[in-house]
């Protein structure tokens, strides 16, 4: 029998875990002899990303460790085995197989969910949302149901609506307050957040209370509110707020606060010197911290309280930076400016983009002391900077907020940061940390992560970590990894050959055999969507589809592009701008049924703009029943091919090029990219159609076809290069199948034709020698790859509509299918527009 005094940790969620590392680190296990009692039957796991598990992810690849860790360090690890009480007189710790003896103890038992005293809260289908168990519930239940309501419109809440709609139930959120995540955002962010959020098709109900749950008439419950309105739904999430874990504490008599939490000191001792409590658990300054990094802080100062050391937990910085169902908020400081007496405030709006910003400074205009960012968390990593490392503001401090190219604010880049400047909160790591471990050997990102676990907790600060490595790397004369991110050591064009060669057609398939083992295997935002495309280019499977819903952005989600009012513009094909008189009528019909605003665009077809997204299937039936199919407006792929009316009509035309626009547009339709491609075909050389002004131009000769590649309007306009003149038709599209290949294989992520020129080694003289010339010996390769996607091509509309599951996705409203009423118009010249 061991000898060791005996350290029992109770808790085996993230903190705890976390207190375990510390440990081992610190070779305590050569001190106590460590038992750690789980109450679930899982491991540690990353209850941050916990909603990733309705996206394919399962216990497994959100373990934060493996049970070979504890055992290679001996520490005992009961998983399934509930500590039921402390008995501080006996030295034991009680559970249902036995007792334990301690020498010491540490309660890292987190929180529970809070379920407001609801009459019928307990009904069957109402549910938490908090652990693995509970998500398997909530699958459970969504299997027969359509609707479903979250309780609570905070952080957590948001998290648990997201997983419902990825369920692909109508959703809905009821909040008490008068407003989204009230302790983050103000009354304008709120509203912001509010849009943002319907417009995904989730309902908000804020400033309501719920009296009672009782049966439906529709659907299995009904809630009724305080103004006796009521909401129907079949499932009910509760996500109104944690309650700390601290029964244990309460019935052996330790202090506790009076709205619960065990009461800890700077060491994380509670009022008995044998037990320390860390995270949720644990209230510290009549505070408790619902967030991971300062529970980590804690876990490393009662890690070093043990070892009789002494590292005291100094409180907690509650910045956050988040991006819940793909919209940005960031909190920072003292957002709402009610703890800084004489703060002043600046604000930012940007209704149309949907951006909202606050700065609070301090009363002299020197110091950043709280932001509030909605939308738009691009500039969250330097005011944290500004506030964390208490930098001098600029002259103008408006100027950190406003936009790029109105901004007057000096870059805060590396060199600016003093070496104590806070990188990663959730494991104090500083600048001076960061290029300590370079200094000691560290060569790439994963390499300092490993050295300093940086960005391993909530990974908030994984784009400030990396832009810190690479200039320290650059600085220090080392190549800096060009990897596409953090979770995969390949860039973009080494994904896309592996995904190809391996025939590899999922994200986690890819993520399992080549994602860096290092990190969550969850993907981020840079490497989902460009994940996406390859896939798309490589198969062409529906985008929509269980396995790749979860990787596209809004408008692809829903196959059409959201506009400023929440509403959607439906673009069918045209191909090369030719319409029959009978199609030209139905798009007036359909236009006048649903109230659309049409245009016709530069790029030859007509738009339909201000479709509410419950009308989107019906839209596309009809326009589908016609003869119609998707533009594909939406997608990182082939919009238009523009043509003038060619030889048919016109007397200068030499050749057909409505029918060579004709003939491309439906051979490239669906072809996804790293960016959006756009052709143009004329007739002759007076170039009505611009065709030097596209990704593929061709012009029409007295010998064939001239054509031209690379070019593009938009912000940095540029000419297409002559590539080959004279060209028969069939050589033309051979020609084109190998440029647009090899475009998709070699470019960066959304990168432009243009820009993936502008940087290809060898100019225009080597990619003619690859394509004419063949002289990598991959020209038929690249015609079959090419034949590969053609084939595979389907309608994206009328995939969904054949698919009752996808067309669950299109509802505004629970339990209501009467239009967004927020959504309002006026007219202007003869046809509605937002008002």
């Amino acid at each position: 029998m061991s000898t060791q005094p005996h350290l029992i940790i109770i808790g085996n969620g993230m903190v705890g875990h976390h207190l375990v590392e510390q440990l081992v680190e610190r070779g305590a296990t050569e001190r106590y002899a460590i038992t750690v009692f789980g109450e679930e039957r899982h491991l540690a796991y990353d209850r941050v990303h916990l909603s990733e598990v309705f996206n394919g992810q399962d216990a497994e690849s959100l373990a934060l460790s493996t049970a070979d860790y504890y055992a290679e360090h001996g520490i005992t690890l009961r998983l399934d085995e509930a500590v039921t009480a402390i008995d501080r007189d006996a030295s034991e710790v009680v559970t249902a197989e036995g007792r334990t003896p301690y020498d010491r103890v540490v309660l890292a038992t987190g929180s529970f969910p809070f379920v407001p005293p609801i009459p019928g809260n307990d009904r069957e289908g109402c549910l938490v949302y908090r652990t693995l168990d509970d998500l398997d519930a909530i699958r459970a239940a969504a299997e027969n149901a359509a609707t479903g309501v979250v309780v609570g419109g905070g952080l957590l809440g948001l998290e648990a609506a997201n997983a419902l709609r990825g369920l692909n139930l109508d959703t809905a959120v009821v909040e008490f307050a008068p407003r989204l995540m009230p302790m983050q955002v103000d009354t304008e962010g709120g509203e912001l957040l509010r849009e943002k959020i319907e417009s995904l098709g989730v309902q908000v109900l804020t400033g309501r209370a719920t009296q009672e749950i009782v049966d439906g008439e529709r659907s299995r419950h009904r809630m009724v509110f305080q103004d006796e309105k009521v909401l129907e739904t079949d499932l009910i999430v509760f996500s109104a707020g944690i309650r700390p874990r601290d029964e244990l504490a309460r019935d052996c008599g330790l202090e506790l606060g009076e709205r619960g939490g065990v009461v800890i000191d700077d060491n994380c001792l509670t009022s008995d010197p044998a037990i320390l409590a860390v995270g949720e658990v644990a209230l510290w300054n009549n505070s408790i911290f619902g967030l991971v990094a300062p529970g980590y802080q804690m876990a490393k100062a009662a890690a070093v309280t043990l070892l009789e050391g002494n590292e005291p937990f100094k409180g907690a910085d509650m910045s956050t930076k988040l991006k819940l169902m793909g919209v940005d908020v960031g909190s920072i400081g003292d957002a709402h400016g009610d703890r800084t007496p004489g703060a002043r405030q600046f604000r930012f709006l940007d209704p149309l983009k949907q951006q909202y910003r606050k700065l609070v400074v301090s009363s002299d205009g020197k110091r950043l002391v709280g932001a509030m960012l909605v939308g738009d968390n691009s500039v969250y990593d330097t005011l944290l900077q500004y506030y964390a490392n208490r930098l001098e503001l600029p002259e103008d401090p408006a100027s950190l907020i406003l936009p790029a190219g109105s901004s007057t604010a000096p870059a805060l880049g590396p060199d600016a940061l003093p070496d104590t400047a806070m990188i990663c909160s959730c494991h104090n790591v500083t600048k001076a940390d960061v290029c300590a471990s370079i200094d000691g050997g560290a060569v790439d990102l994963g390499a300092v992560k490993g050295e300093t676990r940086a960005s391993t907790g909530c990974g908030g600060c994984a784009a400030l970590l990396k832009t810190l490595v690479d200039h320290e790397l650059e600085s220090r004369g080392v190549e800096v990894d060009k990897s596409i991110c953090e979770h995969f050591h390949y860039t973009r064009q080494e994904l896309y050959d592996i995904v190809r060669v391996e025939g590899i057609k999922t994200f986690s398939e890819l993520m399992e055999k080549h994602g860096n083992p290092e990190t969550h295997r969850l993907g981020c935002d840079i490497c989902k969507p460009a994940v996406a495309s390859i896939l798309a280019s490589c198969f062409n499977e529906p985008i929509t589809d269980a396995a790749h819903i979860p990787l596209q952005d809004t408008n692809d989600t829903f196959m059409a592009n959201m506009q400023k009012n929440g509403t959607y513009s439906v673009v069918p094909r045209i191909a090369g701008g030719e319409i029959t008189p009978d199609k030209l009528v139905v798009l007036g019909q359909v236009a006048q049924k649903y109230g659309l605003y049409t245009k016709v665009t530069g790029g030859q077809r007509i738009d339909l703009f201000g479709a509410r997204l419950e009308d989107l299937p019906a839209i596309w039936g009809e326009l589908i029943e016609a003869g119609f199919e998707t533009g594909h407006a939406y997608g990182k792929s082939l919009r238009t091919v523009k043509s003038c009316v060619g030889s048919t009509w016109c007397r200068y035309g030499v050749d057909d090029s409505v029918g060579m626009a004709i003939r491309l547009e439906h051979r490239y339709k669906g072809l996804r990219a790293p960016h959006k491609i756009k052709f143009g075909v004329s007739g002759c050389t007076r170039e009505c159609a611009e065709a030097q002004s596209k990704d593929i131009g061709v012009i029409a000769t007295e010998n064939g076809w001239n054509l031209y590649v690379c070019g593009n309007g938009g912000m940095r306009p540029r000419h297409a290069e002559l590539f080959a003149t004279d060209l028969s038709d069939e050589a033309l599209i051979r020609t084109i199948d190998r440029v647009l290949m090899f475009y998709i294989r070699t470019a960066d992520r959304l990168q432009r034709t243009s820009v993936w020129r502008e940087n290809l080694e060898g100019g225009l003289e080597y990619l003619k020698e690859v394509i004419l010339e063949d002289r990598l010996g991959i020209g038929e390769e690249l015609e079959r790859q090419m034949q590969t996607v053609i084939d595979a091509y389907q309608c994206e509309w009328a995939n969904a509509l054949s698919d009752p599951k996808k067309l669950k996705r299109f509802r505004s409203f629970v339990n209501d299918s009467r239009p967004d009423p927020d959504i309002i118009y006026t007219s202007e010249r003869g046809q509605l527009r937002p008002a």
